[in-house]
């Protein structure tokens, strides 16, 4: 597969840095990794794929930057995504930006599907080989999402783990930088560097708190004693929504167990999430405007004469963001308003709430922050189900069918609501010859358990 570069928005930044290590171990030595567009690098412009901020430039790189380049690695540029984050098809991006188009075209006569979002443009630097890894963010699938229909890995860490300063905001409580790669085990190697407590970030958690978590890990050829939950309930009558039976069949052979396991609130998780991201987006986004940041119009020179400040406010973020955005804050504001607060996003909350309850009933290792600490001896080590209810669609096809897009996250929206982590993995290609992924999830914490599960489904991959 020839690198296009289409997936980058800034590639010629990339050799600003560093090149030689420059941290104690240099892991990363050599290695050159993408950035998502939202996460802030000093090198090149953070615009988040956003007409309003057009050739903004952040004074610092983001922590999780710094460690890469601190071991090492060359950030070879920034990647597209749907605009703040806010997308399932990197489709919501400004007229300037060429189309995300998905390298795994089964022919060449093809036409072009989605790369997924909103880490679309991550997940293609990787499977068309621009680059050895990629950054992205997760906020109700992100990263999973286009890992899946790119044929890649994609690790959306337990919430928490990894710094979130520099990254611009979309849901606070949501977003997670992930890891898309070709393989588990470069995933893992950025996942150890990128993941530590950071003094910088409140919602960061501590040493005291990553201490309780099993530095567990599995062998891709001996799974025994671990308990792998189904989930019972049918999201949609869709064949890409089950598991391919030869997969269940040599996870048994390595020793796993399969048990059924219920979550009956993943069904209500769909409208609960967009509540919630949409809530906190209104409020994050309510900086830009007129103010520190943004495109011409919040320049000297962008200025009208006459206009008061509310009326430069309303016309540059008008002009400047597009119109998923303007949808997802006026849903969001809508919803933090006096007469629909408590309907609508209390009743998010409290099903946000119950979620969380049956994923800790279901797991058999506690949440670390559970209180009491009380594991379950019935429960399950891991979760396993499809990332995706359907395999890439053709680009704007939702949009001309009247599908809703929204409807992409419906399976990678759970977890992410849970805090927990979860990774989609390469699983060979449906009927129409594109690719396919399952998802890991595990407790808070657990990522070596998710890694070696997801190390078990890569080698049965790879022998299909």
């Amino acid at each position: 597969m020839r690198p296009s570069l289409r997936s980058l928005t800034h590639g010629p930044y990339a050799w600003r840095n560093p090149s030689p290590a420059t941290g104690p171990s240099g892991l990363l030595a050599g290695k050159h990794i993408a950035i998502k567009e939202n996460i802030s690098y000093s090198q090149a412009p953070t615009s988040c794929s956003s007409q309003l901020l057009q050739g903004y430039i952040p004074p610092y790189n983001a922590t999780c930057v710094d460690d890469l380049i601190n071991a090492g690695a060359h950030i070879m540029g920034t990647t597209k995504m749907d605009e703040f984050g806010m997308g399932s098809q990197t489709t919501n991006i400004p007229p300037s930006y060429s189309p995300v188009h998905n390298p795994c075209a089964p022919s060449p006569d093809e036409p072009p599907r989605s790369a997924g979002g909103s880490s679309g443009g991550s997940a293609t630097a990787v499977a068309e080989g621009s680059c050895w890894a990629a950054l992205g963010t997760d906020t109700g699938g992100s990263v999973r999402l286009p890992a899946s229909y790119c044929g890649v890995v994609g690790l959306k860490p337990s919430y928490g783990l990894v710094s979130r300063r520099g990254v611009v905001a979309y849901g606070d409580s949501l977003d997670c930088v992930g890891v898309l790669a070709k393989d588990i085990d470069i995933v893992t190697k950025v996942f150890n560097i990128i993941s530590h407590p950071d003094d910088r970030d409140m919602t960061c958690a501590p040493s005291s708190v990553r201490s309780t978590s099993l530095p567990l890990d599995l062998s891709s050829t001996s799974l025994k004693y671990l308990r792998i939950g189904i989930p019972a309930q049918t999201l949609l009558p869709h064949p890409y929504t089950s598991i391919p039976p030869s997969l269940l069949t040599h996870l048994q052979s390595l020793g796993a167990s399969l048990r059924p396991v219920s979550l009956p609130s993943v069904r209500k998780a769909l409208p609960a999430y967009y509540v919630l991201a949409s809530a906190e987006a209104s409020s994050n986004l309510g900086r830009y405007g007129g103010g520190w940041y943004g495109s011409e119009g919040e320049k000297e020179e962008g200025r009208i004469e006459g206009e008061s400040g509310q009326e430069r406010r309303v016309r540059v973020r008008s002009d400047g963001f597009g119109k998923e955005v303007k949808k997802r804050i006026l849903a969001g504001t809508h919803a933090l308003s006096a007469d629909e607060f408590n309907n609508t996003y209390l009743k998010a909350l409290y099903l946000r709430r119950l979620l969380r309850q049956e994923y800790q009933r279901t797991f058999r290792i506690a949440h670390p922050l559970a209180a009491p600490y009380t594991p379950n001896s019935d429960g399950v080590d891991l979760i396993l189900h499809p990332t995706a209810i359907r395999t890439a669609p053709l680009l704007n096809q939702d949009a001309k069918t009247g599908e809703s897009v929204y409807l992409q996250d419906l399976i990678t929206v759970p977890p992410s609501l849970a805090g927990l982590p979860a990774m989609s993995v390469p699983a060979g290609k449906a009927e129409d010859g594109w690719p396919v992924g399952m998802s890991v999830t595990g407790q808070w914490g657990m990522e070596g358990l998710v890694f070696g599960l997801g190390r078990a489904i890569e080698r049965w991959s790879r022998d299909l």
